[in-house]
């Protein structure tokens, strides 16, 4: 098999009819190595969001709630005092998987290498910090337990 230079495209083997060999060339989108700025990028998925303003823009939306997200679920408290081990067991559960696949959406966004991605993923964890985990809002001294979820360690 025959690779290009510089990852532009790859040549691929293919045989015909007549048991010879074709060669045929594949283009693949440049994936950026290195942080850009620029509203033509693909982000989570192939070929979102294109090149359109409008769909970037929802794509830094849908990242900074995601990672606005990821900080709620990590400071909440949705378990009710009483419940039974079982039941708290399940929910701390089923919260750890939605907190930890949304954190992992956010590192593949900003994996993406657009800086303005990476600037909303910050911007989304920072206020949901700010709102959720910090005592800038909170009237009371801090209890002895802040969340359902323990911390998240990398």
């Amino acid at each position: 098999m025959d690779h290009d230079m510089g990852g532009m495209g790859q040549a691929m083997n293919n045989s015909n009819a007549t048991g010879g060999m074709t060669m045929t060339h594949h283009m693949n989108m440049m994936t950026h190595m290195t942080f850009f700025w620029g509203k033509n990028a693909e982000i989570l998925f192939d070929g979102w969001p294109g090149t359109r303003t409008g769909m970037y823009v929802l794509a830094l939306i849908a990242v900074f709630f995601f990672a606005f997200l990821v900080e709620w679920l990590s400071h909440c408290q949705l378990i009710k005092p009483g419940s039974t081990h079982l039941a708290a067991g399940l929910i701390q559960t089923f919260l750890h998987a939605l907190r930890i696949s949304l954190a992992y959406l956010v590192m593949l966004a900003v994996m993406s290498f657009n800086v303005g991605v990476l600037l909303v993923a910050v911007a989304g964890h920072t206020l949901g910090f700010l709102f959720f985990g910090s005592r800038a809002f909170k009237k009371s001294p801090p209890p002895a337990k802040t969340s359902d979820l323990p911390p998240m360690s990398c």
